[in-house]
């Protein structure tokens, strides 16, 4: 690390006590915005200032925040600039389609470094809380004297499977790339038993990101230089779940390494009381019996093929579970094929099952005492969700960190991974029957059932978890660089 951080003496000294300024920058998606903005608040409960960046449409997208937070954050509009390669209007990733896309989205991002700058120098903060993308921040804080923390939204067995900070940076050497097999297995630097290991089509994705693309560095690398210049590191994540991942994270990149706990999210009992939607929800799984229903949902930025979503409506069918299926394009999304289901599909289940293809309350639906199983793609979030309302998993991941998500939940008894083909990824329905059948009903699911429900012990503690936020403010209150 280039900076010492400097910690203040808790005997009177004003720095334990002056609110500090926040600079909040998150990646361009919103499973990475939402998180960033959950923290946020938190932070500004404490009367702390935030400053949280993006550029216009994707703020005008965010939802509104409480009145509460008017003068604590302030959302910073800064304009994505245009970049041969990238949609017009595309500002986010549930914006394009392809992944080529996406590293023209990287490097657009990377053409926001002027005008950030220019806000950093205006307003001089006490800290930067970023995201993995933004490689370029270290040398401009470092000159302008301002602490830095690497924000990672997933957990921490997905950033522990890259090794050390410089394991990333020698990516960027086309000299020596990952291998194929080197995502195959766990890696030799885990110094304990698991299971976290991706799948033949899933290394293909990992290999691809480890290498150079149109921006000119890889994401590996930017990972690693965004790691190598931070002062701390803070994670999803907490010490009863998992924790030895927490402890590797420190030895990997000698660092402090501060969870901010799992930030269940509240249920809220009243805010969709009179939604149209709702009632309408409610009311089917009102007439369903307890514990009977599986809840299907697969985020909001899985694009799922035709033959994908084809396998998956016979899979349900076959099951014989009453099912609420959230079957959507993601907000904004370009791409203008209509989703169909199966030739009578929704006929054939219409007593027991129904596809909604519009927004709903993820969380009060997950909440009902009729869902009793969740069949989700694995993102962190939704695992969170899921777990803390003591729900078995059915595990079907396409992306990213789902895959590992996948393999080590399947590995703590909470749930199971619908069975793919290992080199296309492919799945039938059969493979998805059977995996519901078993964690709905099977006997031998019962286990599963009763894990999920001790597991929420965990997930649903709020109490728990506000004391991770809690230490990770007192430790931006006590570590922040002391300017001159």
């Amino acid at each position: 690390m280039e900076t010492q951080l400097v910690k203040s003496i808790a005997n009177g000294d004003e720095s334990n006590t002056k609110k500090l300024h926040i600079v909040m920058f998150p990646w361009l998606a919103f499973g990475h915005i939402i998180p960033f903005l959950e923290l946020s608040k938190f932070i500004a409960r404490k009367g702390h200032k935030i400053s949280f960046i993006s550029t216009p449409r994707n703020i005008d997208r965010l939802p509104k925040i409480p009145y509460e937070f008017s003068n604590s954050i302030t959302f910073v509009k800064i304009p994505l600039p245009n970049v041969d390669g990238l949609p017009k209007d595309a500002e986010a990733t549930i914006d394009i389609i392809t992944s080529e896309e996406m590293t023209y989205l990287k490097k657009a991002m990377d053409g926001m470094e002027k005008d950030v700058t220019n806000f950093l120098e205006n307003n001089c903060p006490d800290w930067i809380i970023q995201d993995f993308a933004q490689y370029w921040l270290a040398p401009i804080s470092t000159r302008l004297g301002i602490s830095r923390i690497f924000y990672s939204i997933v957990n921490a067995w997905f950033l522990s499977f890259f090794g050390s900070f410089e394991n990333m940076i020698n990516t960027n050497n086309c000299t020596s790339p990952p291998k194929l097999e080197d995502f195959l297995v766990p890696p030799r630097w885990v110094p304990f038993e698991t299971k976290a290991a991706y799948r033949l089509h899933e290394a293909r994705w990992m290999v691809e990101s480890s290498q150079k693309n149109v921006s000119g560095v890889s994401d590996m690398y930017r990972n690693g230089v965004t790691i190598e210049g931070a002062n701390a590191i803070i994670i999803r994540h907490c010490n009863e779940f998992e924790g030895q991942w927490l402890k590797l994270l420190e030895d990997l990149h000698h660092m402090p390494v501060l969870p901010t706990g799992l930030m269940p999210p509240i249920v809220e009992s009243s805010s969709d009381e009179k939604n149209e939607f709702w009632i309408s929800i409610k009311e089917w799984l009102d007439e369903k019996p307890k514990g009977s229903v599986v809840y299907v949902a697969l985020g909001s930025e899985v694009t799922v093929g035709q033959s994908e979503i084809n396998e998956l409506a016979r899979g349900l069918e076959l099951s014989g579970s009453p099912f609420f299926w959230v079957l959507r394009k993601p907000s904004g999304s370009r791409n203008k094929d209509p989703i169909e289901l199966p030739d009578g599909f929704e006929e054939r289940t219409i007593d027991r099952g129904i596809v909604w293809k519009s927004w709903v309350p993820q969380l009060k639906i997950l909440s009902h005492e009729s869902v009793g199983g969740f069949l989700t793609h694995c993102g962190w979030s939704s695992i969170i969700e899921g777990l803390m309302l003591g729900h078995s998993l059915i595990m079907l991941p396409f992306l990213v960190d789902q895959g590992l998500n996948a393999r080590i939940l399947q590995d703590k008894g909470v749930g199971i991974e619908v069975p793919r083909n290992e080199e296309d990824g492919s799945y039938t329905s059969d493979s998805v029957a059977n995996s519901v059948k078993l964690v709905m009903v099977g006997h031998d699911g019962n286990i599963i059932r009763e894990k999920a429900k001790e597991m929420s012990s965990i997930f649903n503690n709020k109490e728990l978890h506000d004391k991770y936020i809690e230490n990770l403010i007192k430790f931006l209150e006590n570590h922040r660089k002391v300017k001159n």
